[in-house]
């Protein structure tokens, strides 16, 4: 393998694990001038600088030397199909594909992507279901305190409240299927409206 390869490994291991050149040095306890050397390909690590940066990536000395993301389109249609676990309770949305994803992250092609865009779209339709529901709870108590009168016509019609309400669970619904039709066709899953929380 070329120095440079080997590099081009480490520098992108190290990134997708979210550690700084600075981390890395520290948990292999190797200097941060060896580190940038080799990111550089100016120096391949062996012996020991090889161990101690294959333990401090989590990865062994020969994946380290052939590592490459694998593709699991299973696994990828797996975590997107998680995010059905709004359907019990809105946070499971969110709960469970998050997991998955921190079980597999920086080993998978595409997984921070598509969980990125699934932890954002759930997140923002969890926000929206919890405003729709204080809406709807406000404007009811509201109604209630001008009127002072408790009548079954103060609450107001429930047919639009179960619309609205089911409205988002039908749209999460049909986003979630859709998606992994998407992802086993070898697309990449598309989820609007979602707000960048998780970066």
């Amino acid at each position: 393998m070329s120095k440079q390869n080997l590099a081009k490994n480490i520098r992108e291991l190290r990134t997708r694990k979210g550690l700084s050149q600075e981390l890395l040095a520290e948990k292999s306890k190797v200097s941060l001038r060896t580190v940038q050397r080799i990111e550089n390909g100016e120096t391949e690590p062996r012996g020991d600088t090889l161990i101690r940066l294959s333990e401090a990536l989590d990865v062994a000395p020969e994946d380290l030397m052939d590592w490459e993301p694998e593709e699991d389109k299973g696994f990828l249609m797996s975590l997107n199909l998680s995010s059905l676990g709004f359907i019990v309770f809105p946070l499971l949305g969110i709960i469970i594909p998050l997991i998955l994803w921190i079980s597999k992250k920086g080993r998978l092609k595409q997984i921070d992507r598509l969980a990125k865009n699934v932890l954002n779209f759930q997140i923002t339709w969890t926000i929206v279901l919890l405003l729709t529901y204080i809406w709807f709870i406000g404007s009811t108590y509201y109604r209630l305190h001008q009127s002072g009168d408790v009548s079954l016509s103060i609450l107001g019609n429930p047919v639009y409240k179960i619309m609205a309400i089911g409205g988002l669970y039908l749209y999460n619904l049909v986003l979630v299927v859709s998606n992994t039709f998407r992802i086993n066709q070898g697309h990449e899953a598309r989820y609007l409206p979602r707000i960048r929380f998780v970066r």
